[in-house]
């Protein structure tokens, strides 16, 4: 090699090693924490009363229809019977910033289809389960139902129907009967007929009130009566044969032996006598 080139070399090779490199670092990834902060730290929290501002969701606009129905109920016990337009309603109920769409859905949908809601010529009403209004109208209602055998009424229903129900109910005090239910605790109003009414020896009372028949069927009392000493009711009247339906026979038609008469021409009579 040419000694020049050799000289050109080693200097170049001087001037490298006395320059330092410059290296630079990578950054770490983020954590996994700084990230989720990032996301986290993005926006406000949400609010959880918002639904309250918004006029088209659903859960607001039951809110709305629910309001209305107590309202409606209310007035109704308190002896305002006169329907009421939407407009009316939302102002009673205090519901005038409630948007286009629901009042639209209101007049179209709920207030229609529900079953305590009454509609009279675009104006809305309460529609109590019984019709009742003031105290004649009651008793009349409880002695059908005592005379056509269907028993009582209950007294949830009253007091949702018949305006001023306390002070009715007092005065009816001396002709109706309350009797609680045993399964749910509730008051059942039935008419007081006095006109049946006789005095039973309390032997017998105390009898009636001792001798339990729950889950029992009439084969069971009629037993449970013998074994006491105690005569059942027979029944008296005519006994009625229960109707047999004809059976039809499946009649098997004989089987009739046919010659074989398309052979005729063929067979021969070998008789020789």
């Amino acid at each position: 090699m040419d000694r020049s080139l050799m000289k050109e070399r080693e200097a170049f090779m001087k001037r490298a090693f006395a320059t330092p490199l410059e290296v630079k670092k990578r950054s770490a990834p983020p954590a996994v924490s700084d990230l989720a902060k990032k996301k986290i730290n993005k926006g406000p929290p949400p609010d959880p009363a918002a639904y309250k501002s918004m006029t088209g969701g659903s859960q607001y606009k039951f809110g709305v229809l629910a309001r209305i129905v107590r309202h409606m109920k209310t007035r109704h016990q308190d002896g305002e019977t006169h329907p009421l337009s939407i407009e009316e309603i939302l102002d009673e109920t205090n519901q005038l910033n409630a948007g286009p769409k629901v009042k639209q859905w209101l007049i179209t949908e709920a207030l229609p289809n529900n079953p305590k809601v009454h509609e009279v010529d675009g104006k809305y009403n309460f529609k109590p389960p019984l019709p009742v209004r003031d105290r004649k109208s009651l008793l009349k209602l409880l002695r059908q139902h005592d005379m056509k055998g269907h028993g009582g009424v209950l007294l949830d229903d009253i007091q949702e129907s018949l305006p001023h129900c306390d002070k009715v109910m007092k005065q009816l005090d001396k002709e109706i009967l309350r009797i609680m239910r045993q399964t749910d605790k509730k008051q059942i109003i039935f008419y007081h007929d006095k006109g049946i009414n006789f005095p039973v020896e309390k032997e017998f009372q105390q009898l009636w009130r001792n001798t339990s028949v729950d889950g029992l069927q009439d084969d069971n009392i009629e037993e449970y009566l013998n074994k006491q000493g105690i005569k059942s009711m027979q029944d008296t009247g005519p006994k009625v044969k229960p109707i047999r339906k004809k059976t039809r026979k499946n009649r098997t038609r004989a089987t009739k032996i046919s010659d074989n008469e398309h052979m005729q021409h063929v067979l021969q009579n070998y008789d020789t006598t």
